[in-house]
């Protein structure tokens, strides 16, 4: 117990001492700044809020604010929120009327528990004044990623947090019937159906027991189909939820390579980062033969943008 004491007393005194040095860092390069901010675990960077004010007086997250670099004042002021309101934030974004980023808030629901997306919506609510889930519904103009998101959403609040491989059997088995006949399109309800009714980590199994069974992804016989918007979402959920790190790091590599502009390279870092960012680095280096951080340094020019991503994808889960 002694020992335990006097390791938090170690922590708060490098936490105090990481307060003062961002403090000091205000009018100079924010490079250290950033690099201090980055090394730190969630609970961690929520004592240095406390310790911040407690010593200076000022609100952390505010005098983060008005740091001079503006790239950087978006991802720090991400970084120090907790990842339930991280995420809010992400889903209030990616729900811009006209401008849906169905695959930013694809990742939220395929990528946390069910815990952390009920505190996601709460957050959601408080910051917007309104429901995650009735946002969804009212995307305009429709799309089928919208289908699949309700379905995964209503899955978040009913499914059972227990597997079963009898049942994964039984779905792959009636998955395969869906697309057995190479003229024909998929069936959606029966899709639409199991995504409500199953958790992530069932339809994961589903998937590895389609392969299992019949020799092959499911996602190679959805090829076959009438090429759909629907086939076309459900691939790339399908991908999300079996590889999150080859998914994650095509989406990185598209972000950085592609000049997509939907900020997806931030996104990916900030939500992936004390989760599984390592094996999607491994990923990315296996795909495309270079390190993220060096495709990162390649095209980032923005200096201290460019420490903060570095420093996150070198970042170890904690």
């Amino acid at each position: 117990m002694a020992t335990k004491i006097h390791n938090m007393f170690i922590d708060d005194i490098g936490i105090e001492n990481d307060c003062r040095d961002i403090h000091d860092s205000w009018d100079q390069k924010s490079n250290r700044l950033v690099r201090v901010l980055a090394g730190r675990n969630p609970m961690e960077r929520q004592q240095m809020k406390g310790i911040y004010k407690a010593i200076y007086g000022e609100d952390l997250m505010e005098r983060l604010g008005t740091i001079d670099v503006e790239q950087v004042n978006r991802p720090l002021l991400l970084w120090m929120l907790d990842s339930h309101e991280r995420d809010a934030v992400f889903a209030r974004e990616a729900l811009e009327p006209g401008d849906t980023n169905f695959k930013a808030l694809i990742e939220i629901f395929v990528g946390r528990k069910s815990s952390q997306i009920f505190l996601i919506r709460q957050s959601y609510q408080a910051r917007c004044k309104k429901q995650l889930d009735q946002d969804i519904i009212n995307i305009d103009p429709p799309h089928s990623y919208q289908k699949i998101l309700v379905a995964l959403a209503a899955s978040h609040k009913a499914h059972n947090a227990d597997i079963s491989q009898h049942i994964a059997k039984c779905d792959a088995r009636r998955l395969y019937e869906t697309v057995k006949d190479n003229s024909g399109a998929i069936q959606e309800a029966f899709v639409l159906e199991m995504l409500t009714k199953r958790s992530i980590p069932q339809l994961k199994l589903t998937f590895s027991c389609y392969q299992h069974i019949f020799g092959h992804n499911f996602t190679k016989d959805l090829k076959f189909q009438n090429c759909r918007e629907f086939e076309n979402a459900l691939r790339t959920v399908i991908k999300c939820i079996c590889n999150p790190p080859k998914y994650y790091a095509k989406v990185v590599y598209k972000s950085i390579k592609g000049g997509e502009s939907d900020g997806a390279l931030e996104r990916v870092l900030l939500s992936r980062a004390e989760v599984d960012l390592d094996e999607i680095q491994r990923a990315f280096k296996g795909k495309y033969g270079i390190q993220l951080t060096e495709a990162i340094c390649e095209t980032t020019f923005c200096d201290d943008y460019r420490d903060f991503l570095v420093a996150l994808a070198t970042k170890r889960a904690h």
